[in-house]
């Protein structure tokens, strides 16, 4: 495994932000298990030789001509919310300067990490929230991500996204394509309705 400091990687329209490689989750179809690159294209490897501080993160922004992205995102090889309020504080510099939306893509556990409800943090600063639902069903839930919060993670997941979509403008809740079955993904739908929030299926990506 060759690892880099890479922090920010485009994707298509996107910047992606890379801040961490601690994940709770140990998913089945994750795809570091298999690759360490950002793509075929792009030779940097998202293992992190170590955690870049606010300030880096900051500091690698301003490289970039945001003006030719959509989209901020907040994802990378790790659960980005880990560092949840390293986070806010980068949200925080880029409101100030750009007008790029901010999306975060995570697996809903920032209140369990935490130990506290962190939703309203994210008011005025994460414009979009992408949850990781993975499966309607909270023991193939668990079986599927190997959350080390145990089987209560798939719970405080639907709350979270309850509760945050009262503090940003959007959450789309996802599963990944071929991982579980159409009627699965109907009953995903039914959840996502129930809660208010957008279904989303990823295509996975080999």
């Amino acid at each position: 495994m060759k690892k880099d400091l890479t922090i920010l990687y485009p994707v298509g329209q996107n910047l992606y932000v890379n801040v961490t490689n601690r994940c709770p989750f140990h998913c089945t179809f994750c795809l570091r298990q298999t690759m360490d690159t950002v793509s075929k294209e792009d030779p940097r490897s998202l293992w992190l030789i170590r955690e870049p501080s606010v300030q880096e993160i900051i500091n690698e922004f301003q490289k970039f001509d945001l003006n030719q992205y959509k989209e901020i995102v907040f994802c990378g090889f790790g659960e980005p919310s880990i560092r949840l309020y390293d986070i806010f504080d980068v949200c925080d510099f880029l409101k100030r300067k750009y007008k790029n939306p901010i999306r975060i893509n995570t697996n809903g556990m920032s209140n369990l990490i935490w130990n506290k409800d962190t939703t309203k943090d994210f008011e005025g600063r994460i414009d979009i929230v992408s949850i990781s639902l993975n499966h309607p069903d909270e023991n193939k839930y668990q079986d599927l991500v190997r959350s080390k919060f145990g089987i209560q993670s798939h719970q405080a997941m639907l709350d979270f996204a309850r509760d945050v979509k009262s503090y940003v403008k959007e959450v789309v809740l996802t599963t990944v394509d071929t991982t579980i079955s159409k009627e699965e993904e109907a009953r995903c739908q039914l959840i996502c309705d129930n809660l208010g929030v957008t279904y989303r299926i990823r295509p996975f990506e080999a």
